[in-house]
């Protein structure tokens, strides 16, 4: 049946078949978080592949794959329009152009694994050649076009723990070749491939069970407390909602630290730019932040911070995250360093017709990851926003105890956006073995564990706190030590093998050529 329609698919005249792949790359974000809908990849997969394969020509088999993976982006990413809408009266032009632009970047990467996988034949070949460039194609799209790793295929299984613990080992690229292998499944002729794909399912999902079936890590005695305001960002920043929004957050502050457990060490934690005011200079706006907060506690609020020139006027803006101590002292800042283009400066400044979305300066970025210890706690590394969807690149030297995210998703309304930047945070986690703690403007703040065990959250577009004990740090998992030096191995072997196993032409000298196996 499924030869049947593959057959009828290469079938359809050109157009459709454009079409066709469109509706296949939509249909494989289904995949993606939140829906992990994953056994729809064992249809998009192999249709594009079949597309590909049957092309007439390079062109037209690029033509596909950029279709595909359109409509992969589009339906990945489509939430970015809800951010025009929270400025639409500038910004209305944008609505219908942002996220089918911002989408064909993210095409451009699905063209080098979709030519790899038409230039090699049938049988294993294909498949362990997409593969391993699909995950060369990832790789690189963290680093080229200031780097947007989003929606790694890998995180197609961050809807519970046990399914991501491999990422310990072969971090969520690694995830995404095995997934990619996985798709490839109906391509393959025979029952060996899925007896042999049942018997790797198994392997992983005991290795899993056995991992998060260890020793939970010693506890070092901090309590956390996540505050999750619920501020739109429609109104966010209007003047005359300034001292309303911060009001709400001392409330909830003041309010959940009257019944924090006792005798643990208390650390609150606010969103990226929580408080509207300037936290990090600003000694009135400290006092009042402080006067929430128990004897011995310590607050790591999001901010914007300034610095002056002699002159008086203003130089230089960061996006930064605050320590402050019980008497209202700055303990430690952290100024965020990959900074997002237009939303916190513009590239190619002054050739766009456009301003950024933030409608001011352009941030400036702060010196990288750092890892920060103010008294009294454990030591931490700081990620501000999407920083944390950099695999590799989320823990600062020396190693911290734990990572703490803090972001703005209210940017992206109730979307799917927010649910994909929390898997991003979840294989982080697992990645690296450290607990990472999660404030999110209007949700999904949440704790997990250093094997991505989700401990406390409170759901997305509702107001509210919640306490929970921080968990202590695993010994250094694999990936945390060598990075992204696996998968890519992983990938080049993959792309080795697919070498090695084309069939090969044997001359004799008295013979015509003869094709070997």
């Amino acid at each position: 049946m499924f030869t049947f329609l593959l057959a009828r698919l290469v079938a359809l005249p050109w157009r459709r078949q454009l079409a066709a792949a469109f509706g296949l790359g939509l249909l494989s974000a289904l995949a993606l978080p939140p829906v992990h809908a994953v056994p729809v990849l064992l249809v998009a997969i192999p249709g594009l592949l079949a597309l590909v394969a049957a092309a007439p020509n390079v062109r037209r088999a690029a033509w596909l794959g950029f279709a595909w993976g359109w409509g992969h982006g589009l339906a990945g990413i489509y939430w970015v329009t809800h951010a025009i809408l929270t400025d639409v009266a500038d910004f209305w032009w944008l609505v219908p152009l942002a996220a089918p632009a911002i989408a064909i970047p993210l095409a451009l990467f699905v063209l080098p694994p979709v030519l790899v996988a038409r230039a090699l034949p049938e049988g294993w070949p294909r498949p362990l050649g997409f593969a391993g460039a699909w995950v060369l194609a990832e790789l690189a799209r963290g680093f080229l076009l200031t780097g947007f790793p989003w929606n790694l295929m890998g995180t197609v299984w961050a809807f519970a723990a046990l399914p991501i613990q491999p990422a310990a080992l072969i971090g969520v690229h690694g995830l995404s070749l095995l997934t990619m292998l996985l798709a490839t499944l109906p391509l393959l002729p025979g029952r060996r491939p899925w007896a042999g794909a049942a018997a790797v399912l198994v392997t992983l999902a005991g290795f899993g069970a056995w991992r998060l079936a260890q020793p939970a890590p010693p506890a070092p005695g901090v309590q956390l407390l996540l505050v999750q305001g619920n501020i739109q960002q429609e109104v966010k920043w209007r003047p005359e909602q300034r001292m309303p929004n911060f009001q709400r957050y001392l409330q909830l502050t003041a309010e959940a630290a009257r019944h924090a457990s006792p005798g643990s060490k208390l650390v609150v934690i606010w969103p990226e730019t929580a408080s509207p005011f300037l936290l990090a200079q600003d000694p009135e706006v400290q006092r009042l932040a402080a006067a929430t907060l128990p004897p011995g506690a310590t607050l790591l609020a999001g901010t914007v911070r300034g610095e002056w020139a002699p002159d008086g006027q203003l130089q230089r803006v960061f996006n930064s995250l605050v320590a402050l101590d019980a008497e209202g002292q700055v303990e430690a800042i952290y100024d965020k360093s990959h900074l997002v283009p237009f939303g916190e400066y513009m590239p190619l400044s002054g050739l766009l017709p456009i301003r950024l979305v933030t409608g001011g300066m352009d941030f400036t970025g702060g010196p990288g990851p750092q890892r920060l210890a103010p008294p009294g706690m454990p030591s931490f590394g700081a990620l501000i926003c999407y920083e944390v969807i950099f695999p590799a690149a989320v823990t600062p030297a020396p190693r911290p105890d734990w990572l703490v995210n803090i972001t703005n998703d209210g940017w992206f309304g109730i979307s799917t956006g927010p649910w994909q930047h929390l898997a991003a945070a979840r294989l982080r986690a697992v990645e690296e073995g450290l607990p990472l703690a999660r404030a999110a403007q209007t949700g999904i703040s949440a704790l997990f564990d250093s094997r991505g065990r989700r401990l406390a959250a409170i759901p997305l577009g509702s107001m509210g706190t919640v306490e929970v004990a921080l968990p202590g740090p695993d010994v250094p998992p694999p990936f945390a030590r060598f990075g992204l030096a696996i998968p890519l191995a992983l990938a080049l072997l993959a792309l080795g093998l697919a070498w090695g196993l084309r069939p090969r032409v044997v001359t004799c000298a008295d013979s015509t050529p003869t094709p070997r196996a």
